[in-house]
């Protein structure tokens, strides 16, 4: 296995570390009710930057790297005001 690939663990242990000192700061407030979406967008927009940073800006390649289809690259893009 190459080091350069991601251990999905590593991501993981990441999120979950983020989330637990999300949930401390909140100081016994209750969190946002669309914590799901907020996450997503975190992850996906600085996601979405570095696939087609990695593919210098083209968008067909980036698709097939993130599995979906160019069309909804294109609206994810617009979604998140990425040029």
């Amino acid at each position: 296995m190459s080091e350069s690939l991601i251990n999905e663990n590593d991501m993981a242990r990441h999120v979950r570390k983020t989330l637990k000192d999300y949930f401390k700061d909140l100081d016994g407030e209750a969190p946002c009710s669309g914590m799901y979406d907020m996450v997503i967008s975190c992850v996906e927009k600085p996601l979405l930057e570095m696939v087609l940073e990695h593919v210098s800006g083209n968008q067909t390649r980036a698709a097939e790297m993130l599995g979906i289809n160019r069309n909804t690259l294109r609206k994810k893009m617009q979604q998140f005001g990425i040029a």
